[in-house]
């Protein structure tokens, strides 16, 4: 991309040719919207209490800017065109990342896939922001801040009315789980696995991870994953119950 296509950016248009070009000024500019828009998506991140917070979202915002920032200042030292060198290697860098930022929790559940792919869409987003492609990246900002706010409810919602959930279960003795499994079945559940986990062997308890598919029509109409669950927490054998989440 060269200097004459980050021009045509409706905003930069709107702020001057000092916005589009390599200035004291759109630097600053840059940087001050990759701290704001890490800051804000760093907050949300961190109100769910996940790993990646506020911190690391603007640190990933801030090194995409920082490195399209260092092409483009690479690229007029030179007189020439070439290839965003450093850009691709964060971009890079920010996918090994996320992909360490995945992992299996002590449910058997995979967790941190959400904020890996935040981080990924958060470098890239700053890259945009210094290029100087202002109304490009402020959509982008706004997309990702939209599916980590609104999103979740809505996607809760429609597991929540799915034919096919997975429990975590925590029964008082391993005898019970024959017990279960028949209440399961009375009720128009299909068993589709169930899986003992190990990290709880020592507790007492009897820990399972068990996939469910609904297969009674009735339950299908009328009974969220919510209302099944609430039922089975009756049984005095079990210890716990609870839907198991990404």
């Amino acid at each position: 991309m060269n200097m004459q296509t980050i021009m045509t950016d409706p905003l930069a248009g709107l702020l001057g040719h000092w916005a589009a070009d390599i200035t004291v000024g759109s630097v600053l500019l840059r940087i001050f919207l990759s701290l704001l828009m890490g800051a804000f998506i760093g907050w949300e991140r961190s109100s769910k209490r996940h790993s990646a917070g506020l911190r690391t979202f603007m640190l990933t915002f801030l090194i995409g800017t920082l490195a399209a920032i260092a092409d483009s200042c690479i690229f007029i030292a030179s007189g020439r065109h070439g290839h965003f060198l450093l850009s691709a290697g964060v971009v890079i860098g920010a996918a090994i990342i996320a992909v360490h930022s995945v992992f299996y929790s002590s449910r058997n559940q995979i967790k941190g896939l959400t904020t890996a792919v935040g981080l990924w869409v958060a470098v890239i987003t700053g890259i945009l922001l210094g290029m100087g492609c202002y109304a490009v990246g402020i959509a982008a900002f706004a997309a990702l801040l939209c599916i980590l706010l609104w999103f979740p409810p809505l996607e809760v919602a429609l597991n929540n009315r799915s034919n096919h959930f997975e429990l975590h279960l925590e029964l008082t003795n391993s005898i019970s789980l024959q017990d279960f499994v028949t209440v399961i079945r009375r009720l128009g559940l299909k068993i589709v696995e169930i899986e003992q986990n190990p990290a709880y062997v020592g507790s007492g308890l009897s820990v399972y991870s068990i996939s469910i598919t609904v297969s009674n029509e009735m339950l299908k109409k009328y009974k969220t994953h919510a209302e099944i669950i609430e039922a089975l927490k009756s049984l005095d054998y079990v210890y716990h119950i609870e839907e198991m989440r990404s």
